[in-house]
């Protein structure tokens, strides 16, 4: 069988042997994952670490995906087809350039054939949440819909926009970098992206435990521990009432401008519930006058997007 042409002009990969194994890895803010996975989706290597700052988080994939290799037998290790690296902040995966992370620290980092040459296998670069989104839109909560807006809650937001049954990418693959529309510009807090008042410095995982903190003085765990306090603790139900607004405002051009029948809420803040997707059907109903407010619904993969997204991708060899 020939390469095909994706939607973007890049030559697809051949595909893989029905038995090929492929090496996923889901590079976050905090965190990054990678699983090795079979043809039926069965793990037989994983691995997490922290997620260094700057440069250094490139030698820490290399060591990751090292790590996981070495534990294959032989026999698996010669299966092992592909591997995708899922990177966040601006990716230009047709040069193999890692263009810009704010969260992480880096510009312009040129990943070429770090990868490649370091574990002797194809593989691919992309952008975390564009393979996230794609793979809850086309395997997860959103299959079956052609128009789904999919928003990835973590250190930062960020998500996909599929329109008339096409996953919407700019020239070189960005989706949607929902957390930096600006919603508070006269009163927000600096963003890593140099803007002030964007939606993940209200709404994101991250900004929601620091507001806690900084309105109580009590370190906390994490935002899932916020959400845990909702119901009981008005600084906490103010916090939350604070992020979905920012969140709402945020995406309510996104629905004016597109009409998704879905929006999904994945990420690390998925787990929330309807302590999240309720308020926010809400919060986007209140705002729209001209056309429905979208059902808001959980991810299927939950924190586990960016890596079912990256086996998937890996195997398949493209967004399509």
């Amino acid at each position: 069988m020939g390469k095909a042409q994706t939607e973007r002009g890049h030559t697809a990969p051949a595909p893989l042997p029905a038995d090929a194994l492929v090496l996923g890895m889901d590079v976050g803010g905090t965190t990054m994952k990678a699983e090795i996975t079979d043809p039926a989706g069965a793990v037989l290597a994983a691995g997490v670490v922290e997620t260094p700052r700057g440069e250094a988080a490139f030698d820490a994939m290399g060591a990751l995906g090292d790590r996981l290799l070495g534990e294959l037998t032989t026999e698996q290790r010669a299966r092992v087809g592909r591997a995708s690296v899922c990177l966040p902040g601006i990716v230009d995966s047709a040069r193999g350039i890692a263009v810009f992370s704010g969260n992480i620290g880096w510009r312009d980092v040129r990943v070429g054939g770090r990868f490649r040459d370091r574990w002797r296998l194809p593989v691919l670069i992309e952008h975390d949440v564009a393979v996230a989104g794609w793979a809850e839109w086309r395997f997860g909560a959103g299959r079956g819909y052609d128009n789904v807006c999919v928003v990835i809650i973590g250190t930062g937001i960020s998500g996909t926009l599929s329109v008339g049954g096409r996953l919407v990418r700019s020239t070189y693959g960005q989706t949607g970098e929902y957390g930096h529309i600006p919603v508070r510009r006269a009163q927000g807090r600096p963003c890593p992206c140099g803007n002030t008042g964007c939606v993940e410095t209200v709404a994101s995982g991250t900004a929601i435990a620091r507001a806690y903190t900084r309105r109580t003085g009590r370190d906390i765990g994490g935002a899932a521990e916020v959400f845990e306090s909702v119901d009981r603790d008005p600084v906490a139900r103010a916090v939350i009432d604070d992020a979905v607004d920012a969140l709402a405002e945020g995406l309510v051009g996104v629905v004016h401008a597109a009409c998704p029948e879905l929006v999904i809420l994945g990420g690390g803040l998925a787990g929330a519930g309807p302590a999240l997707t309720e308020p926010l059907h809400r919060a986007l109903a209140d705002r729209l006058r001209v056309v429905p407010a979208p059902r808001v619904v959980l991810s299927e993969f939950g924190a586990r997007a960016g890596l079912a997204g990256a086996a998937f991708f890996a195997r398949r060899g493209e967004l399509g």
